[in-house]
């Protein structure tokens, strides 16, 4: 597999820039996984709950993430800080389509690690990683206004709101589907 990866300037504030890359995630990446995983800031708009034990961090990776088409460690300066996946498509007609998800470590926010971690999945996915695929989407939380700023960032076209479309963490939340699609310039 490739690995891409591009350099980021320092963000505003004095943050320090550094290598952006993607890679797949591996077993001995579990200790910073849960450094992610088990912030309830990170959590917040996900399905999960924060994870409190390192024996199920590790059972995910082994049994979900290794064997995903496309999961990947989003790494800065070779050490994984966030992940990005497009989820399989398990229904025939749905072939044609991968669902987009991302976190990343609230120490890494605000510096446009995550758009470029984007940017550099789609890049791969449409490149050939994920040949079946026509349209990459996500499905954003109405409040998590943050993750709707990166998809936008990242060439992402806003298709509208969906009424209460999911259940998340008990409660019925409305969405924001966005859209890219592999015949989409890039600029």
């Amino acid at each position: 597999m490739e690995v891409h990866d591009r350099q980021i300037a320092p963000a505003s504030g004095g943050s320090s820039g550094g290598v952006i890359s993607l890679r797949p995630l591996q077993l001995s990446d579990v200790d910073d996984f849960m450094v992610w995983a088990t912030d309830p800031d990170v959590a917040r708009f996900c399905r999960w709950e924060p994870y409190t034990s390192r024996d199920d961090a590790l059972a995910y990776i082994a049994g979900t993430v290794l064997p995903h088409p496309y999961h990947r460690a989003i790494c800065l300066d070779g050490r994984p800080v966030g992940v990005v996946a497009v989820e399989r498509n398990e229904v025939a007609r749905d072939a044609c389509r991968g669902e987009l998800g991302y976190v990343l470590g609230s120490g890494y926010w605000g510096r446009g690690i995550m758009t470029e971690a984007v940017r550099l999945a789609v890049a791969e996915v449409f490149g050939g990683a994920r040949p079946e695929l026509e349209r990459v989407e996500a499905v954003v939380d109405v409040e998590n206004k943050a993750s709707q700023k990166v998809l936008e960032k990242a060439g992402f076209r806003r298709e509208g709101v969906m009424k209460k479309y999911f259940v998340l963490k008990g409660k019925t939340r409305d969405a924001v589907m966005f859209s890219r699609l592999a015949t989409d310039d890039d600029s």
